[in-house]
């Protein structure tokens, strides 16, 4: 039976350790932290994401602040509001909920934040500075996936990591990460993609297996090397014979599980850890901007 890597549990740990961190920031005479976040249109995951976000940050004591706009907002309305919270020291992080309606030019809006305030890790000074090596904001679930492997006693160091994914915001960060001469890093790092060939021959080389290509169940049993570890990022919606629908990861969780070491599930695995990982960036970011 694989150990079963609990990203809710792991999650609830580390809320309280930010809570008492923020307890003993506000006994010191500083302010609490201050979240931002802009949603732009009706998106329901959007809005449901946001409103998660917005819990999380009042169960730790962030000041967290929703704004609104709607689906015809232009690129102006949107830079024109992260410039003002750039400008306001309350203001510690700011998150744009992505993606942006069609119009709205994502990069741009990225750019306009300000990089100390940057707590999603997606501005390109930030991405310099994780490719390099220098401190500075990693993207929540990257870290998050990290501090799972570390709560869970498993090190990357020495082992075959392989990434199944490319995006900007898991797969190319998070191979980086583990390539690394860091803690939790030091690993010899290969990254796959849906058009990668013999996909089942590199994957089941691996000692710890990453899934981050959004697509449900493409890790299969003949994927996966017995006793390996596999971290499922994917979170994937799909229909049922009844009508209604169920989240899934990129792993067949059923037929992957009793070969593994370890393994995470979905949901309760990744997306907790990521969620807790933008609240220490927002801790973080006050601590450096120390206002």
């Amino acid at each position: 039976m694989a150990q079963l890597i609990d990203g809710n549990a792991m999650a609830a740990v580390i809320r309280q350790e930010i809570a008492t961190q923020i307890t003993q920031r506000l006994e010191g005479d500083f302010a609490a932290p201050g979240l931002n976040l802009l949603l732009v249109g009706d998106d329901p995951a959007s809005e449901v994401y946001v409103r998660f976000k917005a819990k999380d940050c009042a169960a730790v004591g962030i000041s967290s602040t929703i704004t609104r706009l709607p689906a015809t907002a232009s690129l102006a309305d949107v830079t024109a509001i992260v410039e003002a919270w750039n400008a306001d020291p309350a203001v510690h992080g700011i998150l744009v909920q992505m993606p942006l309606p069609s119009h709205i030019d994502e990069i741009a809006v990225i750019r306009t934040i300000d990089p100390r305030k940057d707590v999603d890790g997606f501005h390109p000074a930030n991405v310099g500075n994780l490719m390099i090596g220098v401190e500075g904001f990693i993207p929540c679930t990257p870290l998050g996936v990290l501090e799972m492997l570390k709560r869970s006693n498993i090190d990357p160091s020495g082992a075959h990591a392989v990434v199944v994914g490319r995006s900007n915001i898991v797969g190319k960060p998070l191979a980086m990460l583990l390539a690394q001469k860091r803690p939790q890093g030091n690993a010899t790092v290969t990254i796959c993609h849906t058009g990668t060939r013999n996909l089942a021959e590199i994957t089941s080389s691996a000692d710890i297996l990453i899934a981050a290509v959004g697509r449900a169940g493409i890790i299969t049993e003949q994927h996966v090397r017995r006793d390996s570890v596999v971290i499922d990022v994917g979170i994937n919606r799909v229909l049922q014979e009844d009508g209604t629908s169920r989240l899934v990861g990129d792993v067949d969780f059923a037929a992957v599980e009793p070969l593994v070491r370890a393994i995470t599930p979905v949901p309760g695995g990744v997306g907790p850890m990521t969620r807790a990982m933008l609240l220490r960036n927002t801790v973080w970011s006050a601590e450096r901007l120390q206002v």
